[in-house]
């Protein structure tokens, strides 16, 4: 995905200054109101994407690498604030040599999020841009993830923004749900470091031909809460296929209910919900693991969020799991 678009003039006020951690002070508009982080945004049938730039972003940071505060969002356009007035979010974190900006629209994020029917928002975060490094910056400290997920709310519940979502304005919204945390690639390490003390719930963990390292970190996040934490790795070969099978056998040593696939041979969507720990084959390569098989879709099918009309797909549990 290129630059988007839609550049509504509504949507192209200037950003506040960031400088590292340190909040920037609040500017307003002519009417008294935020100044807008919102960069640009577009809308289609599938729902509206935001490009923002945020002050809780990976960057800048104090390391001074990296400058670019972009923070990407997509809104389904099924989306409904659920009663309980929390967002849940699906937060991915992109590989080596990659953008936020092209992993959203390029590796099919959006249309599997809007494809899976649940009611979640989705949140790419911008890394080293186009660089082999795996340093999400402020992300990789304690409460990082929090904080970001936290401006984010902030930025969609706003009037502008609220009034351009429509049906799936997120008008007031009290706080984040459940995350589930996806990665490809070089993005794992990101992952694991904000499984536990990022200031969210995350109940899930994705792996997209990612799991290169971290297996004592996943496994302990696993056994913390053996019923409601949930890994996936889907791997295609080499280094990830060999530290899968490496935190499959550890997982089903500690007693955690594993599904692993081997072969041709595809589990069914009853597996792929149950299990805690989940091993799939991808038949793809490594560069387009995130989206040839839709695996992302699958797994959201299958996951703990609430659907919003996609609920067919799991009442044929015994069918494969690969559709």
């Amino acid at each position: 995905m290129g630059a988007l678009s839609l550049a509504s003039t509504a949507f192209a006020r200037p950003l506040r200054d960031v400088h590292g951690d340190t909040p920037a002070p609040e500017t307003s508009s002519d009417d008294g109101e935020p100044k807008s982080k919102v960069r640009d945004s577009e809308t289609a049938a599938i729902g509206t994407t935001f490009e923002l730039g945020l002050e809780h972003a990976p960057f800048p940071d104090t390391s001074g690498k990296y400058t670019d505060d972009t923070v990407m969002v997509f809104v389904p356009s099924h989306f409904r604030l659920a009663g309980d007035k929390k967002i849940d979010f699906v937060v991915h974190f992109h590989g080596h040599n990659s953008s936020a900006k092209d992993v959203i629209g390029g590796h099919k994020l959006r249309d599997q999020v809007h494809d899976s029917h649940q009611n979640a928002v989705l949140v790419v975060p911008q890394g080293p841009v186009n660089a082999a490094d795996g340093d999400f910056g402020k992300l990789m400290r304690k409460g990082g993830l929090g904080k970001l997920l936290g401006e984010v709310r902030e930025v969609l519940t706003s009037k502008k923004v609220s009034s351009k979502l429509g049906h799936a304005s997120l008008h007031g919204a009290k706080g984040s749900g459940r995350v589930i945390l996806t990665s490809h690639s070089g993005g794992y390490h990101a992952a694991a470091v904000n499984v536990d003390g990022s200031g969210v719930e995350v109940r899930e963990v994705y792996l997209f031909d990612s799991l290169y390292d971290d297996v004592a970190t996943f496994r302990e996040w696993v056994n913390d809460s053996p019923k409601h934490h949930k890994l996936v790795s889907y791997y295609i070969g080499g280094k990830t296929l060999e530290k899968s099978l490496e935190l499959a056998k550890a997982l089903e040593d500690d007693g955690i209910d594993v599904a692993r696939e081997e072969g041709d041979e595809r589990i069914s969507r009853g597996e792929l919900t149950k299990a805690r720990g989940v091993f799939l084959v991808g038949k793809t390569n490594h560069y387009s693991a995130c989206y040839d098989e839709h695996p992302l879709r699958e797994c959201l099918l299958a996951s703990c969020l609430h659907s919003s009309g996609g609920g067919s797909w799991l009442k044929h549990k015994d069918a494969p799991r690969a559709t």
